[in-house]
C-alpha cells in the first residue's frame, strides 16, 4: 500500500495497530483493549483526514497508484463478456484509448474509455493515457458502430490530456476532438459518461459529452491541470496547491457549477481502499441511470442533451 504525505497519520497507526496484533498473536499478553483504541483512532483518524480534503489532496488521489484503472473496471463490470475492438481504420490502433463491447446482465453496452499504465513499461505502452488522434478516431468509429445496432454508450475518463507531440497535431489532433464532441452531441442512443481518475482538458471532453456525466468524489476535471496552470500563471509549479482552488476542479465544485450531473460516493480512503465496493457502486449506478435513459426517444435524448449543453455557462446578471 502506497500512502500520501497527508495519509502518514494513517500509515502510523496501521503500523501500530498491525505490531499490536503480532504482539497479541506471538504471546500471552491480552492486547485486544489496545487494539480496539488503536482502531478507533485510526478509524477517526481517516473520517478528519477524508472529510477535509483539500481540492490539490483530491488531485492526489484522483492519481493514486493503487486506484483502479479503465480496465480494471471493464474486467469487474463485464467479465468475459468484454470483447475489445481495435483501429479507426486509418492511421493505427491508439493503445490509450480502450473500446468494445460488454454485457451487464442482459444488457449490452459500448464502453470506451482512456487507460493509463501501472509501471513503466504498461505506461509507456499506454502513453500515460494520453491518446492520439487516431485514438479519438476509434472512439467515434465504436460509438457510431453502438448507435447503428441501438447499444448504449459508457465513456470511463482518466487521461492528463490528449497526447501534445508534433505528431498528434500533424494528425489533426484538434479536429479529431472536436469532431467527436460535435458527434457525441447527436448520437441518438444514451450516453453515460464517469469520470473515474484525472479529466484533463481535451483529453477528457473528447469522450466526455453526455446525456448523464457523473465523477467519482475524489477526480478532479479541468481545462488545465494545477500544475500547468501554476507555470503559467507563476512561472513555477510552487503554487499548484492555490490553482487547484482556484480552478474549482473538484466534483463538488463541477457539481454545483451544474457542470457534472452526479457525484459517486468512494468507499472512505478513496477507491483503492475497497475497489470491490467501487466496482459495484459503479455498477448501481450505471444500471440506474440507464433505466431511466432507456425511457426517452433517440430525439428527446438528443434534444436533452443539447440543452444541457447549451444551457452551461449562462450567467444571470
Amino acid at each position: 500500500m502506497e500512502y500520501l504525505d497527508f495519509e502518514l497519520p494513517i500509515k502510523e497507526l496501521e503500523e501500530q495497530l498491525d505490531k499490536c496484533r503480532v504482539i497479541g498473536s506471538e504471546s500471552d499478553i491480552d492486547v485486544t483493549d489496545t487494539c480496539k483504541q488503536i482502531e478507533k483512532k485510526l478509524n477517526d483518524t481517516k473520517k478528519e483526514i477524508y472529510k477535509n480534503l483539500t481540492a490539490w489532496q483530491r488531485v492526489q488521489l484522483s492519481r493514486h497508484p493503487s486506484r483502479p484503472y479503465t480496465l480494471d473496471y471493464i474486467k469487474a463490470l463485464f467479465g468475459e463478456t468484454f470483447l475489445e475492438l481495435h483501429g479507426d481504420r486509418t492511421v493505427k490502433d491508439d493503445k490509450a484509448m480502450i473500446g468494445g463491447m460488454g454485457k451487464i446482465g442482459d444488457q449490452s453496452f459500448m464502453v470506451i474509455g482512456t487507460q493509463k499504465g501501472y509501471n513503466t513499461k504498461t505506461r509507456q505502452y499506454r502513453n500515460f493515457g494520453m491518446a492520439n488522434p487516431e485514438g479519438y478516431r476509434k472512439a467515434l468509429r465504436l460509438m457510431k458502430m453502438a448507435e447503428k445496432f441501438g447499444i448504449p454508450v459508457i465513456s470511463l475518463i482518466d487521461t492528463p490530456g490528449a497526447y501534445p507531440g508534433i505528431e498528434a497535431e500533424e494528425r489533426g489532433q484538434g479536429e479529431a476532438i472536436a469532431r467527436n464532441i460535435l458527434e457525441m452531441t447527436r448520437l441518438k442512443v444514451p450516453v453515460i459518461v464517469v469520470i473515474i481518475g484525472e479529466g484533463a482538458s481535451g483529453g477528457a471532453l473528447g469522450i466526455g459529452v453526455g446525456d448523464k456525466v457523473m465523477m467519482l468524489e475524489n477526480t478532479w476535471y479541468s481545462v488545465i491541470s494545477p500544475e500547468s496552470c501554476s507555470s503559467i500563471l507563476w512561472r513555477s509549479w510552487e503554487y499548484k496547491e492555490q490553482a487547484a482552488e482556484a480552478l474549482k476542479l473538484t466534483a463538488p465544485d463541477m457539481k454545483k457549477l451544474k457542470l457534472v450531473d452526479e457525484i459517486i460516493k468512494e468507499p472512505l480512503g478513496g477507491a483503492h481502499s475497497n475497489r470491490e465496493a467501487t466496482y459495484k457502486t459503479i455498477e448501481k449506478t450505471i444500471l440506474k441511470v440507464y433505466d431511466e435513459l432507456k425511457k426517452l426517444s433517440p430525439e428527446e435524448l438528443v434534444n436533452n442533451r443539447m440543452d444541457k449543453y447549451a444551457g452551461m455557462g449562462v450567467f444571470k446578471g
